[in-house]
Parts: C-alpha cells; sequence; structure tokens
C-alpha cells in the first residue's frame, strides 16, 4: 500500500517509548511502509556546546543520523516527558540536526513528522513544547498526536490512525 514512502521512528528513551516506537513500526510494517526505528539513547551524543563544539566539529553520530534522517520523508517523534518538557537527549539531538548547515532548518522544513508521548503523566507539556519547536523549525506537525501511561495505554487503533494521518501529508520541498 504505502511501500515507496519511508518512515523512520525515533525514540528519545530506551523504556516505555522504545516499546511504543516500536508499536509504530510493527503498525507501519503491517501498513508496507519501508521503516526503520533508531533509540536515540543509544547515540551517546556530546553534549551541543557552541564554543566548544566549533572547535571540535560535528559528531559522525550525528552525519550518520543525518543521512538516514534524510532517506525517510516521514517521521514520527516518541518522547517521555521530562520536567514538564522535552527530555535532554532529544533537545540535545535537535540541536545537533541543527548546525549543520547555513540553514538551521534545513533537515526539518517541510517534513511530515508524528509525535507520541508514554510518560508518567498527561504529556502535554512535552507535546506542546515539541509541537512548538518543530513548527519553528518548519516541519508539518500532525494534527493528532499520542498520549499515553500506565493509565491509559496508547490503543492499536490510535496508532494506526496518526499513521494513515502522517502517510498522506505530503513533503513539501521548499
Amino acid at each position: 500500500m504505502h511501500s515507496e514512502k519511508k518512515l523512520l521512528v525515533l525514540t528519545a528513551s530506551n523504556g516505555n517509548n522504545l516499546k511504543l516506537g516500536n508499536r509504530f513500526l510493527e503498525s507501519s510494517k503491517v501498513l508496507g511502509v519501508n521503516s526503520t526505528l533508531i533509540d536515540l539513547t543509544s547515540l551517546d551524543l556530546p553534549l551541543f556546546c557552541p564554543q566548544k563544539n566549533s572547535e571540535l566539529g560535528i559528531p559522525k553520530k550525528i552525519k550518520t543520523l543525518t543521512a538516514e534522517m534524510l532517506k525517510s520523508e516521514y517521521w514520527i517523534i516518541c518522547s517521555p516527558e521530562y520536567n514538564g518538557s522535552i527530555p535532554p537527549v532529544l533537545t540535545n539531538t535537535i540541536a545537533w540536526l541543527s548546525v549543520q548547515d547555513d540553514d538551521f532548518r534545513k533537515l526539518f522544513n517541510g517534513r511530515p513528522i508524528a509525535m507520541a508521548s508514554f510518560s508518567g503523566g498527561c504529556c502535554i507539556e512535552l507535546l506542546i513544547s515539541l509541537r512548538i519547536q518543530l513548527t519553528h523549525l518548519g516541519a508539518q506537525v500532525v494534527g493528532r498526536q499520542l498520549a499515553s501511561n500506565h493509565n491509559t495505554p496508547a490503543k492499536d487503533e490510535s496508532i494506526k490512525d496518526i499513521l494513515l494521518r502522517l502517510l498522506q501529508m505530503q513533503p513539501l520541498n521548499i
């Protein structure tokens, strides 16, 4: 059905959000989508610091991640909420991704992205903060998002619906 489309699932934790990411991966494969999952916590990136990093350059892991991200027209980000916002591993990764080109929006601009979270609370602060950041970077963020926790687990129908909404969007060539 969607075999020509490529999806990248990014997870910002190796716990419940990795499990959630794998559910998106499995559901996308049932839909016939060529999909890959990357756990950002496994990259072990150095802390982004503009002055220090201008001397060291872009880490090889970021260049490899960027190449993988460029291969995929569609992304899903599965992230927990940390202290009412975006977790450090995701913020750090986005900072690194945004400094590889003179245009900090280049990687994100026009790209369809869906968001999902499994957190101890309601996830709303994360999803609002992440939506603001992704929109600022020029992404097309899917209107529906997935907020789940132990009391309200993610439903298979919701995962499928978010995937279908995402895959109906067209990447913009900006």
